[in-house]
């Protein structure tokens, strides 16, 4: 999932970016306003963490901009305020978290789970579609029972399609979901990514929308590699014939 860190502290960014990124989050910092402004318009992030003291203004400002324009991407607010009122002035202004300064690794990403599961519309934290199962705080995924390897990026992807079940999603999306907006990526990265997933899914895990992008296969399409589903009426295509 894509992180949008605004966080003026070089140290505290450098810390929570390391940290986020060891529970498998992509993460993007800056650390003003108008680059926060600049940063949303060029990648698609599922969860924003922002600081309200920054160079340029108060993170609040920035955030009331983005509720007007209708931008509802969840907000958790991480600041070292800790008065009720400033509490109160956050929840009201459209945040839909709020973490005081010093705070511990593991609430932060509990919080962030949390706030992705509801955006989502989930009340459990395990993620089910059909046989496949995926823990999102063990990092896990199992089909049928039987726990599936995946690499971090393999994971990653297959949970961005299981936050929007039945949704297409662009392959900038799936990018955004993979990448940080300074990484290098290669141009079939995505499709090796998801090659990777029908191989060890079932080859219609995921569909192919032409023009439009991919979106998650049917609950039933899931299953282990070597036990083909029912309805499938084609071998799976080496991945060149993805590209």
């Amino acid at each position: 999932m894509h992180v949008l860190l605004i966080e003026d502290d070089p140290l505290v960014a450098s810390g929570i970016r390391a940290g986020l990124m060891s529970f498998d989050f992509v993460v993007d910092h800056v650390s003003t306003l108008s680059a926060a402004r600049q940063a949303l318009k060029i990648v698609t992030s599922d969860v924003i963490v922002l600081d309200r003291g920054l160079p340029d203004g108060d993170g609040l400002q920035l955030l009331a901009e983005w509720r007007e324009q209708g931008i509802n991407v969840p907000v958790l607010i991480l600041t070292a305020r800790d008065a009720v009122r400033d509490r109160v002035d956050g929840l009201q202004g459209g945040a839909d978290d709020y973490l005081v300064k010093p705070f511990d690794l593991d609430e932060l990403v509990a919080r962030l789970h949390a706030l992705l599961r509801r955006a989502a519309g989930r009340s459990s934290g395990m993620i089910s579609h059909g046989a496949l199962a995926l823990d999102p705080t063990a990092r896990e995924v199992y089909v049928d029972g039987q726990l599936v390897m995946l690499s971090r990026r393999e994971l990653v992807l297959l949970e961005t399609f299981l936050q929007s079940p039945r949704s297409v999603l662009s392959n900038d999306q799936l990018k955004d979901s993979l990448y940080g907006m300074n990484d290098d990526v290669e141009s079939n990265a995505l499709n090796v990514h998801i090659h990777h997933l029908r191989r060890k899914l079932g080859s219609v895990v995921i569909e192919t929308v032409r023009g439009l992008g991919y979106r998650l296969g049917k609950p039933e399409a899931v299953h282990l590699a070597g036990a083909p589903y029912k309805g499938q009426r084609h071998t799976e295509q080496p991945y060149k014939d993805l590209l």
